[in-house]
């Protein structure tokens, strides 16, 4: 179905400034963010449904935690692999193949009777946003000319922003009104629209045959596996023994140590490498996966103190918590238009510092006014300002990070940004839970975040300042750890394209660039 046999629709077409008539990419980029904007939402929209899946599941919360940790481990590991072979048969085949999957295991998650039945539908849900995820930027660093892509990666960028703030919003109403099974059951009509979008609008794209990189495969694989299950465990085991003599650090540190064998046989390698060590060579490259890191860290982290808060001190509904996170969405989509202009104009530098001295400074005062009766603007506006600085850095960190890239490489780049800003959000998530745990002991209170959020009671006044302290506390390391990307990206070198762009209408757009 998805091998060529079959002769897709032609693009739309536009005519540039010579009167060659050029596909118009901009449809195509249009249909490819459905799809993503659908597979990031599910990252975030179990959360607010987990005491209902609880209920009528009967199932415990360590295993409701599954529910999201399969699909963040079956989205995160294979993302390098998936990334390659988008390379090799075709990025748009391999996306719609991945829409497939993900939307017949979003309709499998609904009908599911059971924990057990759930939580591997949600693999199979993985392996399919997995697959889907690194096209989107492969097709728009190949489609795209290089001094345009920063509009490009402006929307995408917009996209996957906005998509980690709507997941709660949605979530919310889709389980006050309908029922949980219906944060699953709405991806069904929403994954068939963006199948015929991509179908229709998305280019079919030169392949690259080459030797796969098996070895590659496996060392990557194993230990991304290693890494992210746990990091991403490390909470719900303490940080001890998870079974006989495994335990969660030394989980960890084999990982490490498998993927350090897979960095050495990435250099040693001469064939065809899963990861071209040469990407890094571009400092932008390197910089801007060092940067979004750090941004994934501080968006995965933040939802879970803010909704403990809501629901639990102010005594919101899952659907009014998520609610609070509407004035960003809506400033990060305002923005991103002004982003993108930006961004192909503009020496990156400028723009992500300013960005991250706005996200920072928005999180800072949010742990600073965080109260029991916190004025209700007040927290409006922080979340306003943090979509303003969020939307200086999802879509210039992208664009910047792919910018140079040349066609045979888009996968490959596109893999490794894509993984390092899964590994920040599994830090993230990991990371905020163990402070939640210190902050609250320090305060003097006995309560397990993983359970908070099932008991759908408010806390007694005498025990809601101080969990709002610990809470709080706990958001002070977002800004820690923000402050470490404003750092990196002071080190962004000047856009190539900004000297040599005239030059490139005769060389073409995979001209090396002139020697500095």
């Amino acid at each position: 179905m998805f091998t060529g046999v079959v002769t897709a629709p032609t693009p739309p077409t536009t005519t540039d400034a010579t009167g060659t008539e050029q596909p118009d990419p901009w449809p195509a980029l249009w249909a490819l963010c459905i799809g993503f904007f659908m597979i990031l939402v599910d990252t975030t929209i179990v959360t607010v449904a987990t005491p209902a899946i609880i209920e009528d599941l009967q199932a415990g919360v360590n295993e409701v935690v599954w529910v999201t940790s399969a699909y963040l481990l079956a989205y995160a590991v294979p993302v390098l692999i998936t990334g390659r072979l988008g390379d090799r048969f075709g990025p748009k085949n391999l996306y719609l193949v991945g829409l497939t999957v993900f939307t017949i295991a979003s309709l499998a998650c609904g009908l599911t009777t059971t924990i057990e039945g759930l939580i591997a539908a949600r693999v199979a849900q993985g392996l399919g946003a997995s697959m889907m995820t690194p096209q989107t930027m492969a097709v728009i660093t190949r489609i795209f000319p290089i001094e345009r892509r920063g509009s490009a990666m402006a929307l995408w960028g917009a996209t996957a922003g906005v998509a980690t703030l709507v997941g709660p919003i949605a979530g919310g109403l889709l389980v006050d009104s309908l029922g949980w099974e219906w944060i699953f059951f709405v991806n069904v009509p929403v994954g068939i629209v963006a199948f015929a979008l991509a179908w229709r609008l998305v280019p079919r794209l030169e392949t690259h045959t080459h030797s796969f990189d098996w070895l590659g495969v496996a060392l990557s694989g194993a230990g991304m596996f290693l890494l992210v299950f746990g990091i991403q465990e490390g909470e719900q085991y303490d940080w001890s023994t998870i079974t006989g003599p495994i335990t969660v650090w030394r989980l960890i540190v084999v990982g490490l140590v498998v993927l350090g064998l897979f960095v050495l046989w990435q250099a040693r390698n001469r064939q065809e490498p899963l990861v071209p060590l040469s990407l890094f060579r571009d400092r932008n490259f390197s910089v801007s996966n060092l940067s979004i890191t750090t941004v994934s860290f501080a968006f995965t982290a933040m939802g879970f103190p803010l909704m403990l808060w809501a629901q639990l001190v102010r005594g919101y509904s899952p659907t009014q918590a998520g609610l609070l996170l509407v004035p960003m969405a809506v400033m990060s989509i305002v923005t991103a238009p002004l982003t993108g202009k930006l961004t192909d104009r503009v020496h990156p530098r400028t723009l992500t510092v300013g960005g991250f001295a706005g996200l920072g400074l928005a999180l800072l005062l949010l742990s600073v006014v965080l109260a029991p009766d916190t004025p209700l603007w007040q927290l409006l506006a922080v979340f306003a300002l943090m979509g303003l600085g969020s939307s200086f850095l999802w879509g210039p960190l992208a664009t910047t990070a792919n910018r140079n890239l040349p066609p045979q490489r888009a996968g490959a780049g596109s893999g490794v940004y894509n993984a390092t800003r899964q590994v920040g959000a599994v830090l993230g998530s990991a990371a905020i839970a163990v402070l939640i745990d210190a902050r609250l002991a320090a305060n003097g209170l006995s309560f397990s975040p993983s359970e908070g959020g099932a008991t759908g009671t408010t806390l007694p006044a005498q025990v809601a300042g101080p969990f709002t302290d610990a809470m709080a506390q706990a958001l002070l390391l977002l800004p820690a750890v923000l402050a470490l990307g404003l750092v990196a990206v002071l080190f962004f070198e000047r856009p190539r394209h900004f000297a040599d762009a005239p030059a490139r209408d005769d060389a073409g757009a995979d001209a090396e660039p002139a020697p500095r």
